[in-house]
């Protein structure tokens, strides 16, 4: 894609903006425009958490950063529970999204739930919250990331809100409209499954890429994980 695009990143599940920063670097550097918003009740926002965010909150958080920026012809993109607020948003402004992006990403359909596709092992609940404890972190979900990479990513984790990884999304367009899409599998990712991406690729008619990565190609290749992103 030659010349200046504008791209909006969508963390997933206990992150904020700050996962993308490697990439977001990378696609500023090239010239392009790059948005990574922390979504309402995560990593800085933690504080913000409470009763009443859901994806469809978030996704709409993001629809409101596209019209108050005044933003057209968007490539957004999705990683792990950010496809599902991807989805969402971009069915909500339609008019503005050039392309969607499902960076091993989940692509629930409507009435679809996270526990359907994804099991937590080491889930700690409470009544606003959810998230993996430190260990899970540490010994499973980044064991593949540099070691440096991986402390300073633990030191930014925060709990998720919870009606997000529990709750029925609502997705009443998105999966009947024609989009420019593109799934990028990852290959040492167990979550979400091989076949789980494989048919948002296929629904939507996208193109398929891999990555010999985890679930983190943000952090374990954002070099290869930009260039993707980029050339669609």
């Amino acid at each position: 894609m030659a010349g200046k695009t504008t791209f909006v990143l969508l963390h997933g599940a206990y992150q904020g903006g700050w996962i993308f920063n490697p990439v977001a670097e990378r696609l500023r550097a090239q010239g392009h425009l790059v948005f990574a918003p922390t979504l309402d009740g995560c990593a800085e926002r933690k504080h913000e958490v409470r009763a009443g965010i859901t994806t469809e909150s978030h996704a709409e958080e993001v629809a409101a950063l596209l019209f108050y920026q005044d933003l057209k012809d968007v490539v957004l993109v999705g990683t792990s529970t950010g496809g599902m607020v991807m989805a969402r948003a971009a069915e909500r402004a339609r008019e503005r999204v050039a392309r969607v992006v499902f960076a091993d990403a989940l692509a629930l359909l409507d009435g679809e739930a996270v526990p359907q596709i994804v099991k937590r092992p080491t889930a700690v609940n409470t009544e606003l919250t959810t998230g993996p404890s430190r260990h899970d972190f540490e010994t499973r979900l980044f064991a593949d990331l540099d070691p440096a990479v991986r402390h300073w990513a633990l030191e930014r984790c925060t709990p998720h809100p919870i009606a997000p990884l529990t709750a029925a999304v609502k997705l009443e367009r998105f999966w009947n409209q024609v989009w420019n899409a593109s799934v990028i599998w990852c290959r040492k990712s167990t979550n979400p499954p091989q076949a789980h991406q494989r048919r948002a690729a296929d629904t939507l008619k996208g193109r398929w890429h891999e990555l010999d990565t985890g679930h983190y190609p943000m952090l374990s290749e954002p070099a290869a994980l930009a260039k993707l992103i980029v050339e669609g």
